[in-house]
């Protein structure tokens, strides 16, 4: 059993940008799904920083309450045995009759922080106002948020108004449930720089702690800030009445990100222009220090050893989170939890670590700024189908019950850990973790195909250790080949890209393609699954007779019309009786920019240089780009994904129309492009009109136009040169 607990966290902010609000418990569609609190508890999580914002509960002064989410929610988390952690206002700067420059803000917040203590008298823990001094800079400095302000004038009141907020809120509070806690949270990073900046870096050092020194007290007349926040309108009254009558934190919540520490560097010419600004006295770049740093960043350890010492109270972990792919996350995770138990073990208070946006959080790219639709998953991805739980939720549940995990991708550090974190030169001497022992590897079979040098290339990009085999090397039918590689290598997974590709062919070598894409990848997971290894391979939409009108499922009945098909639906039976967990991916149509062999490339290039192109107007099938395909199937074998998944870019639409939208995309005329039916075309092997791939179980592909777009700028528009 762990000595630290599990929290977890709901990506909850509701942020006005100009007049629209942003609202992620929508967005992530928890707000729709109350089952999602068993999946916490099962998790093994102990408490949930929780939304109970003002925001939602009072959009309009003097309107009707809305506690319906809250009552349903907290009463379910009660019979769970979790302990919420009510967060009044995240990110947010209350209803629209106020702000964060207003008084009305502070009243208002106590107000509804007395009726959530009145309402549910046995909730303890709060958070009133998350990250106040992060709030205050997103919408009083840079203004990215209501009330969009930009000075220093601003973020001072902005900053007041939150923890004067706070404290009248926990005032409140209090005169209802008297035991009631404060759980502060604040994002915590460290500012590096040269020495010519080192006074700005002693600044922003200093500048973060603001909001916790105000709740505790310690801004008096001596304090490094007094002056600054003085000088720019703080009212010396209202400071010292911190002073006399401090909220200092039951719990102080460090937040953390891998941006959160910063690099100050006045040679601006190594670094983009967008990096570049200045203080008044000196220009100067402002970048993410894990990026030039060569020590590497501190980490979550360092960080929560530096509040203790400041403050001497305990200490929780409430945000930590990683927007990247599955297996860094983890490695963010395990590398926080284990920063934070050494730190405890050396003395330092530290109770919990709170894995954030468990549901994950919707346009954080671009600080909710530009409502696209961007999605990073978190312990569960909510992508369509059945919410999914990710790596991140076995490693948490690990950590839960023995603060430790054998993933295999925590065999590797994180890639903040690793030489290829430096994009600019390095500031003093590179240091950089290693891999404890030897990789293991995942193993690619056919090396020579499409599907395995995409699958070699995106695992390479993403720093996973990845060989592509051929037949020489590991010959999928051979038993003997197959245990002498796999005993060789010790890969952590398989990745069949190996079989017999000719559909037409097929019709007439019909024992040579059973074989290949049958008997000999049924030997092949047998083994992987004898050994404890994950096993992916390939199926095709050629399974399917094309009589349904719906996009297929994975659930629906294979009935082949080839052999091809036969051969696909043959090996997913029988593997998945034999192995069932491996992964089974149903995909078609690849098109891709790394390769000559696939539609679209040949489209292209034959209307550009004026050349008939022929293609089907009757067959609807669903185009797949290739480097989405690697990324989704590497992404399920991390999340250790079985059984059958449709895994295709969606769309539906000819092999025609397909020619023609990548044509106009390209900037390619389309004049010598022609229809035929299937039935025209002569083909030997019997096809589905309609084989469109649709997911009961998740969306893990971008849209079709989004891919093409890709597509054409990485083969380089220019070998496209319109004609005609």
């Amino acid at each position: 059993m762990s000595d630290l607990e599990l929290w977890g966290g709901i990506e909850c902010s509701v942020v006005r940008v100009r007049d629209a609000y942003v609202d992620q418990v929508e967005l992530t569609g928890h707000a729709q799904r109350p089952d999602d609190l068993d999946r916490l508890a099962a998790l093994g999580a102990r408490a949930v920083r929780y939304p109970v914002l003002w925001e939602r509960t009072e959009p309009e002064p003097g309107g009707e309450l809305r506690w319906g989410f809250a009552d349903e929610r907290l009463a379910r988390m009660r019979a769970l045995g979790l302990r919420p952690i009510a967060g009044l206002v995240h990110h947010g700067s209350g209803p629209r009759h106020t702000s964060l420059l207003h008084d009305s803000f502070v009243t208002g917040l106590a107000e509804h922080g007395r009726r959530v203590a009145e309402r549910y008298p046995w909730v303890l823990d709060y958070t009133p106002v998350n990250e106040p001094l992060t709030t205050a800079r997103f919408s009083a400095l840079y203004g990215h948020w209501y009330p969009h302000a930009r000075s220093d004038r601003e973020f001072v009141r902005a900053l007041l108004v939150e923890c004067l907020g706070t404290r009248e809120a926990m005032r409140a509070i209090r005169t209802v449930t008297p035991g009631a806690r404060l759980v502060q949270t604040e994002d915590l990073g460290t500012i590096f720089s040269t020495k010519t900046l080192a006074y700005q870096a002693a600044f922003e050092n200093e500048r973060r702690f603001m909001s916790l020194d105000l709740l505790c007290g310690r801004i008096d007349r001596e304090h490094p800030m007094r002056g600054f926040l003085e000088h720019h309108g703080a009212p010396p009254d209202v400071l010292d009445s911190f002073v006399a009558d401090p909220c200092p934190p039951d719990i102080l919540g460090l937040n953390h990100y891998v941006t959160s520490d910063r690099f100050l560097d006045e040679d601006v010419a190594k670094y983009p222009a967008h990096v570049r600004g200045g203080n008044g006295r000196h220009r100067y770049a402002d970048v993410e220090a894990v990026r030039v740093l060569g020590a590497g960043i501190p980490g979550h350890g360092a960080l929560a050893r530096v509040l203790w010492e400041r403050y001497r109270l305990p200490i929780a972990l409430t945000e930590v989170h990683l927007g990247c792919t599955p297996e860094e996350q983890i490695r963010w995770l395990a590398e926080a939890w284990k920063g934070v138990d050494e730190a405890k073990r050396e003395g330092v208070d530290v109770r919990a670590v709170t894995p954030w946006s468990v549901f994950g959080a919707c346009d954080w790219d671009s600080l909710l700024t530009n409502p696209r639709g961007h999605y990073e998953p978190g312990l569960f991805d909510v992508r369509g189908g059945p919410v999914r739980p990710t790596a991140l939720a076995s490693v948490a549940r690990d950590l839960a019950a023995r603060g430790a995990s054998d993933h295999p991708m925590l065999e590797e550090p994180g890639w903040w850990r690793r030489e290829a974190r430096l994009l600019y030169p390095s500031f003093g001497r590179v240091v950089c973790a290693t891999s404890p022992g030897t990789r293991r590897p995942i193993l690619v079979t056919g090396a020579r195909g499409t599907l395995a040098r995409a699958i070699g290339r995106v695992a390479e990009a993403r720093g996973l250790s990845v060989m592509l085999m051929a037949r020489p090397e590991l010959d999928i039918a051979d038993a003997g080949s197959v245990r002498a590689a796999l005993d060789a290598h010790r890969p952590w997974a398989v990745v069949n890209a190996a079989g017999y590709v000719r559909v037409d062919d097929a019709e007439t070598d019909r024992a040579a393609c059973i074989a290949a894409n049958g008997t000999a990848a049924v030997l092949l997971a047998e083994a992987c699954a004898s050994r404890g290894i994950r096993f992916a391979t390939f199926s095709s939409d050629l399974v399917f007779d094309g009589q349904k009108a719906a996009p297929y499922v994975e659930s629906d009945a294979a009935r082949p019309l080839n052999v091809y098909g036969e051969s696909k639906a043959f090996a997913e039976r029988r593997i998945l009786e034999a192995a069932p967990s491996s992964l089974v991916v149903r995909t078609s149509a690849f098109f891709g920019p790394w390769d000559e062999a696939n539609f679209v490339v040949h489209a292209l290039s034959a209307l550009a240089a004026n050349q008939p192109f022929v293609a089907s107007r009757d067959a609807v099938v669903s185009p797949t780009y290739v480097p989405d395909l690697a990324e989704a199937v590497l992404t399920l074998l991390v999340d250790g994904g079985a059984g059958i998944w449709h895994v295709a870019t969606p769309g539906a639409l000819t092999w025609f129309d397909l020619a023609a939208r990548a044509a106009d995309l390209a900037g390619v005329q389309t004049g010598t492009l022609l229809g035929k039916t299937t039935a025209e075309l002569g083909l030997a092997a019997a096809r589905p009109l309609y084989s469109v791939l649709g997911s009961e179980r998740g969306a893990l592909m971008p849209a079709l136009d989004d891919a093409l777009a890709r597509f054409i700028a990485a083969r380089r528009p220019r070998e496209y040169a319109e004609t005609g």
